[in-house]
């Protein structure tokens, strides 16, 4: 017997967003599993953090505070709820979880899935003479300087899946991969074996659009100008089916929109290329394609699957120290003289000037203009952030710039008075053997060891890589100097040091373009900063997409790094404001482009 579509409302896709997400998605049309995604490098430092203030805590606090509002309503309608927020505290999540069922009186079976604790394995191997290379340098983690606060193991959906067969209301994760939580439920509702490679990748795909939450319904959205609704956007849901194939929508009357463009911006988000490796299942992204089927409907089919691979991304903490900042507002003219007096100041008031600190940024952000006609057009700020190992002199430092306040250039004020310094971590990226990680799930007394997927040698693909393939040659006849932006969409984003960034195209003739001079050479000419990168080229042409990781962009990882843009946010935007020349029949194409895949009826005029 066929069964019908799984119906997975995913109402998280960080730790922060909407606390309401929940109870929108639960009392909107029928679903039939709630997830969230809580987890990232960045958040599992803030859990590193909480558990060393507090060694009951580790875990997302906020999806407690979303399932207190509907776990009642998800019983009621046979929801099962999934979720990673259990962090580095599964087992404490899931006791709060117990305490709201014992208040409203109902039964809850709350299964437990951990296993990726992998502190222990990686200090064994490490003694055993293993160098733990950093993923990316190459660099073995003695490097680092001291050991790791925690070590987590990426680890798949495939316990998720035996939970929720062995008759579990809610599974709340450790560390698992954001698309395992979309996976688990769709292999447990289709029974789907482990080598059901194209299914399971289908689902890793649907997982990957839907795991970052409204950024598949127009958020960060390069088009939003086109797209209604966007002060209060829509959660998404992914249709998966029994093939694998799924369409992903929204609930009706939320704001945003679902469209091919906003489905392929997602899939753009922090990938290294074309294949994209699970724990379960590696996933070719180049065989994925998209239709437009009616109003805030996408379907995503064609998606083949991989063995999955004989490693699993390691991920150790490691404590970088101390961060604080301080923020002068300089006003009028002499902008740069008071800039360099401003710091010539600072580090005259401490011991050993600038070489005080590990680390220091200098960034100066002008929004002044000549003659200006309000107080706003005549300001800049210089901002100046330290990072030490010693966090008593991280939080000395602003006080020596509060110091210079009646003794330095004219109109000084700070934009906020001193704070406390911050710990930062170091996220460092390796790979292990899977095999051996073995997740577990815990439901009641019941305790059930999940053995990793089959290994299966995939070293080499069957199909073509798309980056391999012949370059269109540039069209000719007259340019015009205009912003790449003009006829391309982007995403971009993080992975530890590195930034990812996705382009994607409008039309056929624009996407030839576009591939025939997508260099690295062309890259780092429109991304200087990248200009002692390296760099990883990548295409996805049923996307009419391209793409590059710039390694090592983002230092030493987003919550290491002192730039202004720490995670990658807005490198896609950025390019995107490049003027570049573009052959004019491209742009009057633009001009009178009719997109297909949008509903014509959802855009702003």
């Amino acid at each position: 017997m066929t069964l019908g579509p799984l119906r997975i409302a995913n109402c998280s896709g960080f730790f922060g967003d909407r606390l309401s997400a929940a109870y929108d998605m639960v009392h909107g049309e029928a679903i039939d599993v709630l997830t969230g995604d809580w987890l990232a490098e960045l958040t599992m430092g803030v859990l590193v953090k909480q558990r060393k203030r507090n060694a009951d805590k580790g875990f997302a606090g906020t999806f407690v505070s979303q399932l207190d509002q509907v776990l009642e309503t998800c019983l009621d309608q046979g929801i099962k709820v999934v979720s990673n927020a259990g962090g580095l505290n599964p087992h404490g999540c899931a006791a709060q979880i117990a305490d709201i069922a014992r208040r409203i009186d109902r039964p809850v079976k709350i299964a437990v899935v951990d296993g990726d604790d992998a502190t222990h394995a990686f200090e064994e191997a490490r003694r055993s003479g293993w160098l733990a290379e950093h993923l990316d340098t190459g660099e073995p983690f003695s490097t680092a300087g001291q050991d790791p606060d925690v070590v987590s193991a990426y680890l798949g959906g495939w316990a998720i899946k035996e939970a929720l067969d062995a008759g579990a209301d809610v599974v709340v994760t450790g560390r698992v991969t954001d698309a395992a939580i979309i996976l688990g439920p769709a292999a447990w509702h289709f029974n789907w074996s482990r080598t059901d490679w194209d299914a399971l990748a289908g689902a890793v795909v649907a997982g990957h659009i839907i795991e970052c939450g409204a950024q598949a319904t127009g958020g960060n959205f390069s088009f939003f100008t086109e797209v209604a609704g966007m002060e209060r956007t829509g959660f998404p849901i992914a249709e998966i089916s029994e093939d694998g194939s799924s369409v992903i929508t929204k609930q009706p009357g939320t704001g945003g929109a679902v469209t091919v463009e906003t489905v392929t911006a997602q899939l753009l988000y922090e990938i290294d290329g074309p294949r994209y490796a699970n724990p379960d299942v590696i996933a070719r992204l180049d065989t994925v394609r998209l239709a437009h089927i009616g109003e805030d409907r996408v379907q995503v089919s064609g998606v083949k699957g991989e063995p999955a691979p004989t490693r699993v991304k390691v991920g150790a903490l490691v404590s970088g120290g101390w961060r604080n900042e301080i923020t002068f507002v300089l006003t009028g003219s002499d902008i740069e003289a008071k800039a360099e007096l401003a710091q010539s100041a600072l580090w005259a008031a401490l011991p050993e000037g600038k070489d005080s600190f590990q680390n220091v940024t200098v960034r100066l952000l002008r929004a002044d203009q000549p003659d200006p006609r309000t107080m706003s057009e005549a300001v800049a700020l210089l901002t100046i952030t330290v990072n030490d190992p010693s966090r008593e002199k991280a939080t000395a430092f602003p006080r020596a710039a509060i110091e210079t306040g009646l003794a330095s250039y004219p109109g000084l004020y700070f934009t906020a008075p001193p704070s406390p310094a911050s710990e930062i971590s170091v996220f460092w990226p390796t790979l292990m053997p899977a095999a051996i990680f073995p997740q577990r799930f815990t439901l009641g007394e019941r305790h059930v060891v999940v053995p990793p997927p089959p290994s299966v040698d995939s070293t080499a693909s069957p199909m073509a890589d798309p980056a391999s393939e012949p370059r269109p040659q540039p069209p000719t006849g007259p340019t015009v100097r205009q912003p790449l932006g003009s006829l391309f969409g982007s995403r971009s984003g993080d992975k530890a040091g590195n930034a990812t960034l996705g382009i994607w195209a409008r039309t056929d003739a624009a996407h030839d373009w576009l591939r025939s001079w997508w260099t690295p050479e062309a890259i780092r000419q429109l991304i200087p900063e990248a200009e002692q990168c390296s760099l990883r080229v990548w295409e996805l042409p049923h996307l009419r997409a391209c793409g590059v990781t710039v390694v090592g962009l983002l230092g030493r990882g987003v919550a290491a790094n002192l730039d202004l843009d720490s995670q990658g946010k807005g490198l896609g935007e950025y390019v995107r404001a490049k003027a570049i020349d573009i052959p004019v029949a491209l742009t009057n194409e633009t001009r009178n482009l009719a997109d297909p895949f949008r509903s014509t009826d959802r855009i702003s005029r």
